[in-house]
């Protein structure tokens, strides 16, 4: 007798089953396994190795068979008898099996009628769902020699999808009803589960044969317009040309659904409907957007180098920044960087430097001016709803430059302004944010758009009137004011040349001297940029143009003498140092959007009760610093204090028709009082700035370089400036540190002693 284990079958007496012969051999004592031979069953728990097998590892109830046929092809086929308990089981160690056991009784509570009855309707059942598929004719032969229930819950044991339990409680089942019943539950419902899925997968079938077919037609449609559009392109439809449009933009998933969206909406409503032109023209917007990423392409440092040097004469610290930026693009093969924000007087190059970093990146240029710029929606755009709806001014610039990289130059962000439209500003801070413009969505478009690879510069004159969130997504470089030399070299290099072209004057027909430029720059313009000489430049070029015109042959040269004949404009009036020094006045230095300037602070006492007087159009900020400069006096010299008791101050800034604010004016201010207060003049040589804290401390300012420029334009000799701005020092260009004596201050005692007022020993530091 050979014991065989075995697992997820359906064993019933009076079934006949085929087995893998090597199966039966590991089991067997004897390996010559012969027909006739008697056989086990018993039914293992688990689905585990043969090695791994032991006692408790098999179902107590099992059933004995006979092997019939042992066949060529390797298998042996069983005949199942009577189910039997399964005692004393034993594992050997050459993976055979030893076991007591004793004949289990059926139950006979199934009539033989009915047996056949439910026998013959199952038959009729696996008949009808084999007639569905092509090999059900073959089933009949198989179906004619299932005699039981239990043949057939065996034979079809291998397709059915139930676990090793469900298929052992079959075999455990005394009544023959239940068992009968058990058998029904699992086949009937083994069929009905087929039956459903090869509906399901025909409707499935037919569904796809209707979709490769309207594919193949929409294909053959496509081919045959094709073919049209070639033979007449002047006939192709605008729906026509969308859908080409769209197919080739490489557009996200999104953006063509709404664009495929629009364009059926379009498709139904004919180009005759109200609605049309706005489809249209979303339609040719979003199709017209490049939507293909650009491969990041490596940057000749020096050959970038070399066209911010041929376009701009000086900025160096500017150029150097863009040269770091664009080798760390190269590093990171980004398309883009840090967000730059050019800070500096009008007329410095901010603008104009963006259109040849673009150059130099070899991309496209594009520039947003937002100079009084109030509607969130000339940033965002409008809703499509609204009649006359139109995308922001950023994705139209960039629908404009044909590319998704261009450079987009960002003007004049310091003059946005909010408004019940919204707040422009907020919202350019997703357009500069460089973890959320990879979606950004325009209004207009609804869809998002890729910024990412952006490389977005913006310019201002000021960054005060910026908000913080704004300001802190952008890396601030300053624009200092030119010098003398610069603008000289300037207007020589660039100028001059391109204003004799633009007036159609000939190199050989007009030259302007150094002399007659210096003499441009010194007496005609007031200014931290090269604007105001530009305009002057072209102004004398139009004079000559008129006396070109007459003599074409003869070469005009401009020197001094006849730029000041020529020119009918008078001279710019510059602030330049006092001939006598008087007690009370001090040269100090100011700020301008247009560069630095000197001015006096005056003071004088009359008689009076006390008062303060302030005049020349101060700010808040400045008219505080007087009050603190009149405190530290009075503390300096506390045996002058009665001064201001008997009499009215009065500070005057010149010019009063020009408004002025900031803290920078402090050390000017308390010297001014000192040497008022003392009969001390303070020699107009000398200049200074700084912010001034009550406890007698120089603080530092801004603007540093615009205002030493200025002091050098007016003459000045010596410059006081608060010590911690020594770091500023060095973006001061070399020939005005050369001309100027430059100290560094900490305390407004110092500034006193260095000027030759002496407080009172004891008092504030």
């Amino acid at each position: 007798m050979v014991v065989v284990p075995v697992y997820n079958l359906i064993l019933a007496p009076g079934a006949s089953i085929y087995m893998n012969l090597d199966q039966v051999k590991r089991s067997a004592t004897d390996k010559n396994i012969t027909a006739g031979e008697r056989i086990v069953l018993i039914v293992a728990k688990e689905n585990i190795n043969i090695n791994d097998l032991n006692e408790n590892s098999f179902y107590p109830v099992g059933i004995s068979g006979t092997i019939t046929e042992v066949n060529r092809q390797g298998y042996v086929l069983l005949h199942l008898g009577y189910r039997v308990n399964v005692e004393n089981i034993e594992v050997r160690p050459d993976h055979t099996i030893s076991l007591s056991m004793t004949r289990r009784h059926d139950i006979e509570d199934l009539p033989l009628a009915d047996e056949e009855r439910k026998l013959n309707e199952l038959v009729e059942e696996i008949r009808r769902f084999a007639s569905n598929f092509e090999w059900g004719d073959s089933i009949d032969y198989w179906l004619n020699q299932i005699s039981t229930l239990g043949m057939a819950a065996s034979a079809m044991s291998p397709w059915l999808d139930e676990p090793n339990e469900k298929r052992y409680a079959i075999l455990a089942e005394d009544s023959r009803a239940k068992r009968a019943d058990l058998i029904e539950e699992m086949l009937y419902g083994f069929l009905e589960v087929g039956r459903i899925t090869n509906e399901a997968m025909t409707s499935q079938q037919e569904d796809h044969q209707k979709m490769y077919r309207e594919q193949a037609i929409k294909r053959q449609m496509e081919h045959l317009q094709k073919e049209l559009d070639e033979m007449h392109p002047e006939n192709i439809t605008d729906i026509r040309k969308f859908e080409q449009k769209i197919a080739e933009s490489g557009m996200n998933e999104t953006a063509r659904k709404e664009a495929d969206k629009v364009l059926n909406r379009l498709k139904q409503e004919g180009q005759q409907s109200a609605e049309s032109g706005m489809l249209y023209d979303y339609l040719d917007f979003i199709t017209g957007l490049s939507w293909k990423k650009e491969e990041a392409v490596e940057i000749d440092l020096e050959q970038a180098r070399r066209i911010l040097d041929e376009d701009h004469y000086g900025l160096s610290k500017v150029k150097d920044r863009i040269v770091q930026q664009i080798a760390v693009m190269n590093l990171k093969k980004q398309q883009s960087g840090s967000i730059l924000l050019f800070v500096g007087a009008p007329g410095t190059g901010k603008t104009s430097i963006g259109k040849s970093i673009a150059r130099a990146l070899g991309r496209e240029y594009v520039r947003v001016s937002l100079g009084g710029v109030h509607d969130e929606s000339d940033i965002r755009g409008h809703r499509r709803t609204y009649i006359g709806a139109m995308p922001g001014r950023i994705m139209d610039g960039i629908q404009k430059s044909g590319v998704s990289n261009p450079v987009v130059v960002l003007d004049e962000v310091d003059k946005l302004s909010d408004s019940f439209h919204g707040s422009p500003a907020s919202a350019l801070l997703e357009v500069l944010d460089p973890e959320q413009n990879n979606t950004f969505t325009d209004h207009y478009m609804n869809v998002p758009y890729d910024l990412s690879d952006v490389l977005f510069i913006c310019t201002a004159n000021t960054a005060d009137t910026i908000p913080e969130p704004l300001l802190n997504r952008m890396e601030v470089i300053q624009f200092s004011g030119y010098t003398p030399i610069e603008k000289l070299q300037i207007a020589k290099r660039h100028l001059v040349p391109k204003s004799m072209e633009t007036m159609g004057i000939g190199p050989d027909q007009m030259e302007v001297t150094d002399d007659a430029l210096r003499t441009l720059i010194s007496e005609y313009t007031m200014e931290a940029g090269v604007r105001g000489l530009r305009k002057r430049i072209d102004n004398l070029s139009r004079i000559f143009a008129v006396k070109v015109a007459s003599d074409p042959s003869e070469k005009f040269v401009v020197t001094p003498e006849i730029l000041r004949e020529e020119i009918e404009d008078r001279p710019v009036k510059h602030d330049q140092v006092l001939k006598d020094p008087r007690p009370g006045v001090v040269t100090g230095l100011a700020w301008t959007p247009v560069g630095g300037e000197i001015l006096y602070i005056e003071t004088m006492f009359t008689k009076g009760k006390g008062d303060i007087i302030i005049t020349g159009q101060l700010g808040d900020v400045m008219k505080e610093s007087a009050r603190i400069a009149v405190s530290l006096v009075k503390t300096l010299f506390p045996d002058k204090a009665n001064k201001f008791s008997e009499n009215d101050l009065h500070i005057h800034v010149p010019e009063g028709a020009v408004p002025k604010d900031g803290p920078s004016a402090g050390i000017a201010l308390t010297t001014a009082l000192s040497s008022l207060v003392t009969g001390h003049a303070v020699d107009p040589h000398i200049a200074m700035t700084g912010e001034v804290a009550l406890r007698g401390a120089v603080t530092p300012i801004g603007g540093l370089p615009e205002k030493l420029m200025a002091a050098e334009r007016a003459g000045i000799t010596k410059v006081f400036i608060p010590e911690e701005n020594d770091f500023d020092l060095k973006d001061v260009a070399d020939e005005v540190k050369e001309k100027i004596d430059i100290e560094l201050v900490s305390t407004v005692a110092e500034v006193l002693s260095k000027t030759g007022i002496t407080a009172a020993a004891g008092t504030a530091a």
